[in-house]
């Protein structure tokens, strides 16, 4: 198994976590030089934040390490296609690669949705890598909420 596939392990790890605290179970974890840095699952209905979506959380404890809120050189893996919100924190911190499982039709705005990084008025823009390990991801959410339905 290759380093990409060990970080995006490391993800899948805190959506486990994430699903068995009744979170959607999405994970992230930030990585530069070899390093995780911030890792996360979503905490929202935890923390009562709309904002607690595991890239944020995982940005936020990553540049609480490296005590700077630009993250240059670091990665983002996460296993699902970030949000607008998201994607604007990744720009923001200046991340330099987004790794993402699945693909999210309604709610992504990377390859779906706004397309964030085609937006003019996005300023830095991470090489994307989309489709890692892109069932499980799907399989994981889906299996959440269907749970939550029956």
């Amino acid at each position: 198994m290759g380093k990409t596939n060990g970080f995006m392990e490391a993800a899948f790890e805190e959506a486990h976590a994430a699903g068995a605290r009744g979170e959607v179970p999405i994970g992230a974890v930030v990585v530069r030089d070899g390093e995780i840095l911030g890792r996360a699952g979503n905490e929202s209905r935890a923390l009562n934040d709309v904002t607690a979506h595991a890239e944020i959380l995982a940005i936020r404890r990553a540049a609480e390490a490296v005590g700077d809120e630009r993250l240059v050189d670091a990665d983002l893996y996460v296993t699902l296609e970030p949000c607008t919100m998201c994607a604007a924190a990744i720009s923001f911190a200046r991340i330099r690669r987004l790794y993402y499982a699945a693909h999210d039709i309604k709610g992504g705005a990377v390859e779906n949705g706004v397309r964030f990084y085609h937006q003019p008025t996005c300023h830095h823009v991470p090489e994307v890598y989309s489709g890692i390990r892109e069932s499980e991801a799907a399989d994981l959410l889906r299996s959440f909420f269907q749970e939550r339905r029956d």
